[in-house]
């Protein structure tokens, strides 16, 4: 009899705080930091700044601030700053370079509306990684990241603005040498071929990730995100060859059991909370502007979501069969929704929804369901028939390590509203998982199915201990898995 493993860890060390590279509810001394510097050059000490992955991340920020502070006076505005490295100025950069090369998007706001752009860090999930900013902390300050400027030309892939200007680096990336050994003068860029104007630039993104990126392997951080992918698809259960990771598997059978299903129908995250934001908004960029519902009592920033971005939603705290009756009725009365967000089980009352009652009422009056796994994790149950979006989090147990963030949104291939999705995912979705953090993500979740197997028995002779003890069984939460339920 399997059952689902709880773990909670009590942080009350400054040194173990100080060692952790996940936060969620407080932002790591080494974004502040660079906060600091951005401000000290770019900003005024009535200004405070939020760092994101991206320009478009950036874009949702201001607009975050700007309905929730309609009446900014002159000079209190925000403002956005596109940092991206400077290399050398050729054409043709290598766009998976460019992706992990040290970049991101600062918003400049006025310090006395901390509280609003805490809001936004906090809910959407869509900070910068501790290692991100360490990483292009160090490159700012030496100049090898700089504020875009209007030389600088847009490049359409996920909003990241490209052609960086010259810097200087060692002499390998500043000047050919002729074959005597003398260094030739440097190139005008009409002297040089398309060919070397692209190996130019790639290897000033090379010396810009050496210098800054801990010698990340480019190849070895995109195959580290297909394992992933492949790991929550259940096609790779165990340590891999990061190498080989290059062809689609399609899943027809699997632990996710559902035909045509692929690691392509996978979307990676910096963290849970960004995997449910950014399901929601594209839910509503599908499906249009409508109130969702929250079901059961969720975890507190889910249900902020939903009430903070879009028409607002309908909570349901007790998710109970009473409060199914209620949104039947008022479905029959016209009422229409985008989504009924829940969690299976709930966090931290691990109460479970009617799935089967909820997936009948979805199909029946139009709306979608997502469904977050985090607490259970699809090893333990089964919950993608009854979803057409599965999200969750990669921070708890798939790591199992307290280092590194992650989260990760599943389109069910089989639901009704997946062409839909789908085409708005291949306009809306960009993948802002930083390389290094990736690379921990796969490192540490390689052990994944053994590591569920332990707590399982683990979990379960905690509860047959506590059921024995004086306190008596009503004082235990006790969940059986999928399959024994």
């Amino acid at each position: 009899m399997d059952t689902l493993g709880i773990t909670c860890v009590t942080i009350s060390s400054d040194h173990i705080v100080a060692k952790r590279k996940k936060h969620r509810f407080f932002v790591d001394k080494s974004v502040t930091s660079f906060a600091a510097t951005l401000i000290q050059r770019h900003g005024t000490p009535d200004e405070w700044a939020i760092l994101l992955p991206s320009h478009a991340v950036a874009v949702r920020c201001t607009s975050f601030f700007q309905r929730h502070l309609a009446a900014l006076e002159p000079g209190q505005q925000t403002r956005i700053i596109d940092l991206l490295p400077r290399t050398n100025p050729q054409h043709g950069i290598d766009r998976g370079a460019m992706r992990v090369s040290p970049m991101l998007s600062v918003v400049i706001y006025p310090k006395r509306y901390s509280s609003v752009a805490k809001t936004f860090w906090q809910h959407t999930g869509e900070g910068v990684s501790s290692r991100r900013a360490e990483l292009c902390h160090r490159a700012f300050n030496d100049g090898f990241l700089a504020p875009r400027t209007n030389d600088d030309q847009d490049d359409n892939s996920h909003g990241h603005p490209a052609s960086p200007k010259s810097i200087k680096g060692p002499l390998r990336y500043q000047k050919a040498r002729a074959t005597d050994g003398t260094e030739e003068h440097e190139r005008t860029r009409s002297d040089s071929s398309p060919e070397e104007k692209r190996r130019n630039a790639n290897d000033s993104l090379q010396f810009v990730e050496e210098r800054y990126g801990r010698n990340l392997d480019l190849s070895r951080a995109s195959q580290a995100k297909i394992a992933i992918r492949r790991r929550i698809a259940g096609a790779l259960a165990a340590d891999v060859n990061l190498n080989k990771m290059t062809d689609t598997i399609q899943l027809d059978t699997g632990i996710r059991q559902i035909s045509g299903f692929s690691e392509n129908d996978v979307y990676l995250y910096p963290s849970g909370m960004s995997s449910i934001f950014n399901t929601h908004r594209i839910m509503m960029a599908s499906r249009g502007d409508m109130k969702s519902i929250c079901f059961g009592f969720p975890y507190i920033d889910t249900l902020k979501i939903l009430e903070k971005w879009g028409p607002g939603c309908l909570f349901y705290g007790d998710g109970s069969a009473e409060d199914l009756d209620d949104l039947e009725n008022r479905c029959e009365q016209g009422e229409r929704y985008l989504a009924l967000f829940c969690e299976f089980p709930g966090n931290p009352l691990l109460k479970c929804p009617d799935l089967d009652r909820i997936r009948a009422l979805a199909d029946r009056f139009d709306f979608a369901v997502v469904v977050d796994e985090t607490i259970g994790n699809f090893l333990n149950i089964h919950v993608m028939p009854h979803a057409d979006v599965v999200v969750s989090s990669l921070t708890k147990v798939f790591s199992g390590d307290s280092n590194v963030m992650g989260g990760s949104s599943i389109l069910n291939p089989l639901g009704r509203y997946y062409n839909r999705l789908k085409k708005t995912m291949e306009l809306e979705y960009e993948d802002n998982y930083w390389a290094e953090d990736a690379l921990f993500m796969e490192r540490n979740s390689r052990d994944f199915v053994s590591r569920i197997a332990r707590i399982n028995l683990n979990a379960e002779a905690i509860c047959s201990t506590l059921k024995a003890s004086k306190y008596g069984e009503h004082n235990v939460t006790y969940l059986l898995s999928a399959a024994d339920s």
